[in-house]
């Protein structure tokens, strides 16, 4: 079966050859190439068209749309059964395409007007791995990122960096959700797992992509997550254990240990706890050091105080939306 591969663009020029010269690489060439370009003041399409001796490419505009519009634009001027989606920051592993489609189209979905089954191989999960520059962005990695074998793949949902479905299967879910700028991949994942059932995961389609430089851009990222969270009603529980931890439990552990300096080794114990996982990561990467080391709880926090601030936003923005 043929495939189209989707991208959404806007203003990456610095970047854009990195990707497309990682699509040329690929052992398994997508069959077309669907560009859609939300408006970019740069030079980001004359560097694409570079390429349209090398690559089948089709380009479309949709000027100010987000990424949910853009990347709905995208796949509906797709022109074939599959569509393998990724985004304009990443480079692709040369055989990410070819394993992508190996999990799907085994069945041909057959959309029903009382669809109860669930259908496989309808979406199948790539994989995503950050691609570091400095010491920050290695500790940022390993903070936010699990490792391969850490994935529970019936639990698995994947980012629009490395993702395949077929198109019937797109359409049947409303395509991606047009009102969300932040955690629509998400939204998205889960509207295809309720309809569908379990995707299949393929760990060695792997996009990497260059974790956030700064302190201030990660938490800018997680503060817009955290607002897609409450926008879309997402991770409600996940939310409410973090205020609690951070407002209660904290200020009262704090308050202990000042009374009984003891308590100081329980705390320590729990910021072992607390930053674990990111510390395995670490040394199975074999990227440890002092630096990444002090960074990591920076960070966890940080992101921890991020989501905090944005999720109440979002939440606003769903209560004043639905009374509207």
């Amino acid at each position: 079966m043929k495939v189209s591969l989707a991208i959404t663009v806007l203003n990456e020029s610095d970047h854009i050859r990195r990707l497309f010269d990682s699509v040329v690489k690929q052992t398994r060439q997508p069959d077309e190439v669907v560009v859609c370009d939300g408006g970019s003041k740069d030079n980001t399409l004359d560097l694409i068209r570079e390429y349209s001796n090398r690559l089948p490419l089709k380009i479309v505009t949709k000027e100010g749309a987000n990424i949910s519009q853009g990347r709905n634009e995208a796949i509906r001027n797709a022109s074939h059964e599959i569509v393998a989606v990724t985004d304009a920051g990443v480079w692709l592993e040369e055989r990410w395409l070819e394993e992508l489609l190996k999990g799907i189209g085994d069945q041909r979905l057959e959309i029903k007007s009382n669809l109860q089954s669930p259908i496989s191989n309808s979406l199948v999960a790539g994989f995503f791995q950050s691609d570091p520059q400095n010491i920050f962005e290695i500790a940022l990695g390993a903070t936010t990122l699990p490792d391969v074998e850490e994935i529970n793949s019936q639990k698995f949902l994947p980012s629009s960096r490395s993702v395949a479905f077929l198109k019937k299967a797109w359409e049947a879910v409303g395509g991606y959700p047009e009102w969300l700028d932040f955690s629509e991949d998400v939204v998205f994942d889960l509207k295809m797992r309720q309809k569908f059932g379990d995707f299949a995961f393929a760990p060695k389609a792997v996009a990497h992509f260059r974790p956030r430089p700064t302190l201030f851009s990660f938490m800018k990222q997680y503060f817009n997550y955290a607002k897609g969270d409450g926008k879309a009603n997402l991770w409600l529980k996940i939310h409410l254990v973090r205020y609690v931890t951070y407002l209660i439990v904290v200020p009262l552990g704090v308050y202990a240990a000042w009374v009984n300096p003891l308590l100081w080794y329980a705390g320590a114990l729990a910021m072992v706890a607390y930053v674990r996982r990111p510390l395995a990561r670490l040394i199975r990467q074999r990227r440890l050091s002092l630096v990444a080391l002090v960074w990591v709880p920076v960070i966890r926090v940080a992101g921890d105080v991020a989501k905090m601030l944005g999720y109440p936003i979002g939440v606003w923005w769903r209560i004043k939306n639905r009374s509207a």
